[in-house]
């Protein structure tokens, strides 16, 4: 008697999903393949942004302005804080913009997780798009941001102020690069262990309002003398991004090339971490969230 034929055995299956290990778990491979679903959030993140608003991306240019006006008030006048002879406005607007990017991108990489529980249960796509869109996202609103700088900056240059930009910033790229890459691979090692340890989700935000104080945003470099201070300080994987960009926009502070590999070397290690702590994590999400 013949075996009866089952009915599935002439079909085949068009997408395997299964754990990858080693730095094959880095899943970069697969993303690069969804990267049409990368533009369609981003499109969505600028959406939301705006959507429902009164002054809409009017909002990007508005505050910076108002945190500007506050570090002058607070750090200016009030405790008389130096700024290098680099008028305040100015000075205070090129730490705002780039701490903003990277506290922005760090703070919704950190709860990637959270955000889109709804849509990791319901439908199967590399989980890594979701962060690195959003990363891509917040560079719209940067830029806008940027501009409030540059206008800025070219009202004092109008106004007959000495400032000296030169050729180092033409690594302005590479700055944003290694500032978005520590904020993505920080913010996925927070949005892991979050996943489990959800006090970690009160302490963030607390965390990196410190870390900005850690950073010369509202002061230059060469205001911390302390010998042990101004090492601690260099530690900070920011700080030579900031500086470099300061030297470049100013032609004051400090520039080192040994400093700015070494940011990027932290941004290479956050990184590599970072996804494979995310890629592992995201197998458990659905159960521990």
């Amino acid at each position: 008697m013949a075996a009866k034929e089952n009915k599935y055995d002439n079909q085949y299956w068009t997408t395997v999903i299964s754990p990858n290990t080693g730095f094959r778990g880095l899943g970069l491979k697969e993303v690069w393949r969804k990267k049409y679903l990368i533009w369609l959030f981003i499109k969505r993140d600028i959406t939301v942004q705006v959507k429902q608003t009164i002054f809409g991306m009017g909002w990007y240019f508005i505050s910076p302005l108002f945190s500007m006006l506050m570090y002058v008030i607070v750090f200016g006048r009030i405790a008389g804080i130096p700024t290098d002879d680099i008028p305040q406005p100015v000075f205070y607007l090129s730490g705002i913009c780039l701490w903003e990017y990277f506290s922005t991108c760090l703070t919704s990489a950190s709860t990637t997780f959270q955000t889109n529980a709804g849509l990791y249960g319901k439908i199967y796509f590399p989980r890594l798009i979701t962060p690195i869109s959003v990363i891509i996202s917040r560079l719209f609103r940067f830029s806008l941001q940027l501009l409030t700088f540059i206008f800025v900056y070219v009202y004092f240059v109008i106004r007959g102020v000495h400032l000296c930009p030169n050729w180092y910033l033409l690594l302005f790229p590479v700055i944003i690069f290694i500032l978005a890459g520590i904020a993505l691979g920080l913010g996925l090692i927070i949005s892991s262990l979050t996943t489990k340890y959800r006090d970690l989700i009160n302490f963030f935000p607390t965390f990196v309002s410190l870390w900005m104080y850690a950073t010369p945003i509202v002061y230059p470099l060469s205001y911390v003398t302390n010998p042990t201070l101004h090492k601690l300080m260099l530690l900070n994987p920011i700080t030579s991004l900031v500086e470099t960009f300061k030297y470049g926009a100013f032609g004051v502070g400090s520039f080192s090339w040994s400093a700015l590999l070494y940011s990027a070397g932290c941004m290479v290690v956050l990184f590599v971490a970072g996804v494979l702590m995310f890629n592992r994590k995201q197998k458990y999400f659905i159960d521990t969230i």
